[in-house]
């Protein structure tokens, strides 16, 4: 049965992305950003272990949309995959934070799985200089949101919830 290292489910958040989500944050970062307001998820080895079921039980009990974040999920990029994979089947709208910048995650293999089910990814590290607190959904200027299914390499699409399509903050305009 595939695990994660799970530090906290946080259920019917709205900081995390559009409408209310169910944000699950991971253990494990090797960015290490200056001024993280994370500093505890950059243990490998930090929270619980919970399995793929677990965690969608969790999701689905809740009905909301899904963020990942920690840490960094794409540490934990292979099992993560197999639950984004599942949670996407039942029609759910997916944002993952990282500190690596869209182009590098793009050309990981490793992420080409969790990457594929991902329609916003909240690209960069913090950077402390670049604190704007007035950002929606991230902490520093420097950190984009990534519309996946509209980006491909050489072109970044940034996600905009008044983009035609984007009603109520979903792609077409769905709401669970």
């Amino acid at each position: 049965m595939e695990t994660l290292r799970i530090l906290d489910l946080v259920v019917g958040t709205a900081v995390d992305g559009p409408g209310l989500r169910t944000s699950i944050y991971l253990a494990g970062c090797s960015h290490r950003c200056p001024g993280c307001h994370n500093p505890q998820s950059w243990d490998p080895d930090g929270g619980r272990e919970m399995s793929i079921d677990e965690i969608l039980a969790v999701v689905d009990e809740n009905d909301f949309d899904v963020t990942f974040s920690g840490g960094d999920p794409l540490f934990q990029a292979a099992p993560l995959a197999a639950l984004a994979a599942r949670i996407k089947a039942d029609g759910r709208n997916i944002w993952c934070y990282t500190g690596y910048r869209y182009e590098e995650a793009i050309e990981t293999p490793a992420f080409a799985d969790l990457l594929s089910c991902v329609d916003v990814l909240v690209d960069g590290p913090y950077v402390d200089a670049l604190r704007d607190t007035g950002l929606r959904f991230r902490g520093s200027a420097n950190q984009r949101l990534v519309d996946l299914a509209r980006s491909a390499p050489g072109r970044v699409v940034l996600w905009d919830d008044r983009m035609p399509g984007f009603e109520n903050g979903r792609p077409g305009g769905l709401r669970r």
